[in-house]
């Protein structure tokens, strides 16, 4: 179905291919899943089979690139749409239409199909992805996930025969995620679709691959082959391939099912371990200063129920929030402590980042009262609101406006009133290798949302708010976030990201809050609410249950003191 023939692509100024060597062929009917650190031309792989490399990005293509007989090189986008649906890391660029409905039927129309079999497929597609109720909402008013269902939607219903995904479930809640997972799988399997996807979340993805083609390194040639075997070799990997890593588990396990197997031997050396899970503290949290008493499931070092509670950073008392005629948000209350990370987790609308608009005063309460540190949010100018509170939203271009990355961070520095170079020493904390001319728009989704990241951490804000800080980012940035993150909430900066990473949430949160329907329905330590969920468990939990363990590293660091003390 898809062709490569020795392909590579360079791009204008660059001095070396961003891809190479690309030489292999997917077959009908499978689901591929590219694999590789950010920056490994993953995207520009993807794109090279749409046609949009490099008919609309530029460079130069050398080899052949073919999808269903057709030469990509003398096939623009516009005379492939009816043989390939492309969905790319950000949907409001892919939106042409106003609402649900029209946007699911455009592509069809573009085709020429008939009334009937329009309306038959765009019933059927909203059936599929859970937006039945959204098809006369204006695409403007959805959350971010709801709008990547859209777009996701779009595509299907001209029925292609290939489709290419570009962090597909990115802004999707994990229930969201396996919805669209598993019509996928129902397109390959039934419909014989081809389907060649990326994804950092591979947690969610990599167990339904037929095969993986594994980008282990920029300018590197790609493998194509087994996903066990590949993820034995991987640089990046889930946490279950991680698990199977540490216990030296073979073959190596890509389910929770095949883990939990396999499980009972690490479970036991870990039952025997000198600390219990939670008996000792999640890796490096440190301490939370939570405005509440301490329990047993807080996971602190140190911490005892007697120490005295910090000031709040942020506080929320019966909040309600109007958008339209929607009640986003009703009788909301949340405190957040200086120094400590509450993850807000929930479906998709289901008003977090609403909350997160309210404490950085882009809204306007309907009723209740919202403090950030000290200040009225939505009464406070922003240039003195910047001292207070800084958010980094889903879209990055919200935030970024200069022309290159060195001129963003004299920006930045500038409103900050910080030192020249602070936010130039953030991005290269964060983003290693990216240089001062590089445009913004010229870096992948994740690191613009990592650039936009170094923007507002540049005023140091006493309260930072993230929406979907890991959409984007690689098992290796990923990691560096949280590094940076915990070293503000050890500096005493109070952290509220809205998050559908389980694993981050497992990883980084001292608590984590659920919002259902513009309500808070669950609030508490992390372990104490992700263990209890199905939904909201990491792949650790879920393997080691009935123990009570969140992350690999929880695990590694057990064995290890087990080991020192035997």
């Amino acid at each position: 179905m898809i062709r490569f023939e020795d392909v590579s692509v360079t791009y204008e100024g660059a001095a070396e291919p961003t891809v190479r060597g690309v030489d292999l062929a997917v077959p009908e009917g499978e689901l591929v899943l590219l694999v590789g650190p950010s920056g490994v031309g993953k995207s520009t792989l993807l794109g090279t089979v749409s046609g949009l490399v490099p008919h609309f990005t530029g460079g130069t293509l050398r080899g052949r690139v073919t999808v269903a007989g057709r030469d990509t090189r003398t096939h623009k986008p516009r005379e492939l749409a009816d043989v390939v649906g492309t969905v790319g890391q950000d949907p409001l660029s892919h939106f042409v239409t106003d609402t649900v409905e029209d946007e699911l039927a455009y592509g069809m129309e573009s085709l020429g199909l008939s009334p009937d079999v329009m309306r038959r497929r765009v019933e059927e597609t909203l059936d599929l992805l859970g937006l039945a109720d959204l098809r006369d909402r204006p695409i403007a008013t959805l959350s971010g996930g709801q709008q990547q269902r859209v777009a996701i939607g779009s595509v299907l219903t001209p029925h292609p025969e290939v489709l290419v995904l570009d962090e597909p479930t990115s802004a999707l809640d994990p229930a969201a995620a396996e919805e669209v997972l598993a019509v996928l799988q129902r397109l390959v399997h039934d419909l014989g679709t081809t389907v060649l996807m990326a994804e950092h979340r591979l947690e969610r993805v990599v167990q339904y691959a037929d095969q993986v083609l594994l980008l282990a390194a920029p300018g590197e040639a790609p493998v194509l082959g087994d996903p066990a075997s590949l993820m034995a070799v991987s640089p990046v990997y889930p946490p279950v391939v991680g698990l199977g890593r540490l216990a030296g588990w073979s073959p190596l396990p890509l389910t929770v099912r095949d883990a939990r197997r396999g499980a009972g031997a690490l479970r036991e050396r870990l039952a025997v371990t000198s600390a219990g899970p939670h008996d000792r503290a999640p890796h490096d949290r440190g301490e939370t200063p939570a405005a509440r008493p301490a329990t047993r499931w807080s996971g602190l070092r140190g911490r005892t129920k007697t120490d005295a509670p910090r000031a709040a950073a942020a506080r929320v008392a019966g909040l309600a929030v109007r958008r339209g005629r929607v009640e986003a948000l009703r009788r909301v209350d949340l405190t957040v402590a200086a120094g400590e990370t509450v993850a807000l987790m929930g479906r998709n609308g289901a008003g977090k980042s609403t909350l997160l608009s309210t404490l950085v005063g882009l809204l306007e309460p309907a009723a209740g009262s919202v403090r950030v540190d000290g200040a009225v949010p939505h009464r406070t100018g922003p240039r003195e609101l910047i001292r207070h509170v800084g958010l980094v939203p889903q879209e990055p271009r919200d935030l970024l406006y200069a022309d290159t990355v060195a001129a963003e961070c004299a920006a930045a520095d500038h409103d900050a009133a910080a030192d020249p170079g602070t936010c130039r020493a953030l991005v290269s904390e964060l983003l290693p290798g990216i240089t001062d001319d590089t445009h913004p728009r010229d870096l992948s989704e994740g690191q613009r949302l990592t650039l936009a990241l170094a923007v507002v951490l540049t005023a140091r804000p006493p309260l930072l708010l993230l929406d979907e800080p890991t959409r984007g980012l690689d098992y290796a940035a990923k990691a560096r976030l949280v590094t940076l993150l915990r070293g503000l909430a050890a500096e005493g900066h109070a952290i509220v990201l809205a998050t559908h990473d389980v694993e981050l949430a497992a990883e980084l949160a001292h608590r984590v809050a659920i919002l259902a329907d513009g309500e808070i329905v669950a609030d508490g330590p992390t372990p104490e609410i992700v263990v209890s969920s199905p939904s909201f468990a990491p792949q650790t939990t879920k393997i080691l249950a009935p123990q009570k363990w969140l992350t690999v590293t929880e695990v590694r660091e057990a064995l290890d003191a087990g080991d020192g003390a035997a």
